[in-house]
């Protein structure tokens, strides 16, 4: 019998396979029970301190935690502390009822994007994310786009409904602002717009100020309009328990995001580009200043209930409308992202990805322009559902437009790959040869029902044809991603002749929650038969031995 300790000491590193044999055996006494120092050779590769009870055998578990990839911690349970130990350290999301095409997308209410290491900020021009996974500098990922506005739409249909405050709509007067000599505000009638307009100038005074009393809501939404080049928004954010005041300003500037230190103290700059046309900026100020902090050096541990608005300051000539403070503002964000997708979609029906995605060290690359079936399918999902709520037509045609990439080739600058010549599968990167990623398949199926779900009946073109294919291929394939304690990520062993990529939790339990989805809406009990055995992997069960 094998019994594990927890070491409170460090044990030899896995690339330290030596050790010093004590000369005599160290016997300890724990609650009466006599335990032998022991020495243990793992393979002939790794050699431990261990300890012995009698025929039993004690070894660390911060050793095994390595080497098997397991996870335990120390809990305390009805005032005892005792051991945790786990297989895996995601989770399954089960779902209740059929799913809904209108309603939450998966288990996106959990998912923070923005928050992401591999996000440089929110774009102030774009008001969706910039990525930096495979480009340091930054870039649009339709991927990440798409999941940002679905987790903000499925947020807001799980979240109470938010607090909300209007500063100032140019009508009512209600914001206190403090204007210096010289410098002046107006509120006009805009025939163009048709409402009233809050316009301002400071001069050459230091700034209009607005002192706001409790400024704990820290999601911005503002319409502006700079009229000269030097105009600026600045949020000052405090931090409740370090007094310390957090400056976060909005510029004319075509710079993403930038930060300047001045006698110690950082200013985080966002560009909005072009200011002379209204923009409508709705900003999270906490993930603002926290990625300002992270392209400092100062990390990102910044906590949001400890933060306030202090004051703000408009810098400039300009004009504003409804300045308004909210605990969040999920569906404008999720808007930010469906018209993003509307202007950015190209005349493929495509939302090409600009950077060179590097795929099994150097073999198969991609170069900048290629297609992804997964942000596809998740933008298809994105768009049909802006489509349901809004009635707006151009969201339902440019996601009708986007199942295109799914019936011409990869080869050709699609997306369609075929297993053995015979299942067509939707590629998330359409490699040649191909690669065969599964989740990312799945989520191109799912983004094919929503359309079936909710495009009107003479409008559905292909999405029956493509997403009938792509299920019958899910169901003829999935054994091949079972490695009978875990799934692989995708094809790569059959297609390109190397070591299998496994999956790890996350993307396992993914592969379920997935399954588990499909299974509501096709009957067919192959998919629960492989959701249940690959959830019992995460439990440490495993395929039989022969």
């Amino acid at each position: 019998m094998l019994v594990l300790y927890i070491a409170k000491c460090g044990h030899p590193s896995f690339n330290q396979p030596t050790f010093q044999k004590p000369e005599e055996p160290l016997v300890l006494e724990s609650k009466g029970k006599l335990y032998e120092e022991l020495d243990c050779s793992i393979n002939g590769l790794y050699h431990i301190s261990c300890r012995k009870e009698g025929k039993e055998i004690f070894i660390p578990f911060s050793f095994i935690e390595k080497y098997y990839e397991v996870y335990g911690k120390l809990v305390k349970y009805k005032g005892h502390e005792q051991f945790e130990w786990s297989h895996s350290y995601s989770k399954v999301f089960k779902p209740s009822t059929r799913y809904n095409s209108s309603g939450m997308f998966m288990y996106f209410s959990n998912y923070n994007v923005e928050i992401r290491d591999r996000v440089k900020c929110v774009s102030a021009t774009e008001g969706v994310p910039v990525s930096t996974q495979w480009e340091a500098s930054g870039y649009y990922y339709p991927v990440q786009v798409a999941q940002y506005g679905l987790s903000h739409y499925s947020k807001n249909l799980s979240e109470p409904h938010p607090r909300k405050k209007i500063l100032e709509d140019g009508n009512l007067i209600t914001a206190k602002w403090q204007v210096p000599k010289g410098a002046y505000i107006r509120r006009n009638y805009d025939d163009s717009k048709v409402t009233h307009l809050l316009e301002f100038n400071s001069r050459d005074s230091p700034g209009i100020f607005l002192r706001l009393k409790q400024g704990t809501d820290l999601v911005l939404s503002i319409d502006v309009r700079f009229l000269t080049g030097n105009s600026s928004l600045t949020l000052f954010l405090e931090d409740r328990d370090r007094s310390q005041i957090f400056p976060v300003s909005y510029t004319c500037s075509p710079v993403l995001i930038e930060v300047y230190n001045s006698s110690g103290s950082y200013s985080t700059n966002y560009g909005m580009g072009s200011c002379q046309t209204w923009n409508r900026l709705t900003r999270d100020l906490h993930i603002d200043l926290i990625k300002g902090h992270v392209l400092s050096g100062r990390g990102k541990k910044l906590s949001r209930a400890k933060l306030r608005i202090h004051h703000l300051l408009l810098k400039g000539y300009g004009q504003i409308d409804n300045l308004t403070v909210a605990s969040s503002n999920h569906m404008e964000m999720f808007y930010s992202s469906a018209d993003w997708l509307v202007r950015h979609q190209d005349s493929s029906g495509g939302w090409p990805i600009g950077v060179k995605r590097k795929i099994a060290a150097g073999r198969a690359d991609l170069d900048p322009g290629w297609y992804s079936a997964m942000g596809q399918g998740q933008a298809m999902s994105l768009l049909m559902r802006a489509f349901n709520r809004s009635g707006e037509h151009h969201y339902l045609e440019a996601a009708l437009k986007g199942m295109k990439p799914f019936s011409k080739s990869s080869t050709e600058g699609g997306v369609r790959a075929y297993f053995m010549n015979q299942y067509p599968w939707y590629e998330e990167y359409p490699t040649v040869p191909p690669s065969f990623v599964l989740n990312g398949f799945i989520y191109s199926l799912i983004g094919l029902f929503d359309v079936l779900s909710l495009a009107p009946r003479s409008q559905v073109g292909d999405a029956q044809l493509l997403f009938d294919q792509g299920m019958y291929s899910l169901k003829k394939l999935l054994p091949l991603f079972d490695t009978g304690s875990g799934t692989v990520y995708d094809l790569r062993h059959f297609t390109l002749g190397l070591a299998p990529n496994i999956a790890r939790w996350d993307y396992h339990s993914t592969h379920i929650n997935q399954l588990l989805l499909l299974s509501t809406i096709d009957s067919d009990s192959i998919l629960t038969t492989f959701a249940e055995r690959w959830m019992s992997y995460m439990q440490g069960k495993r395929a039989a031995h022969n």
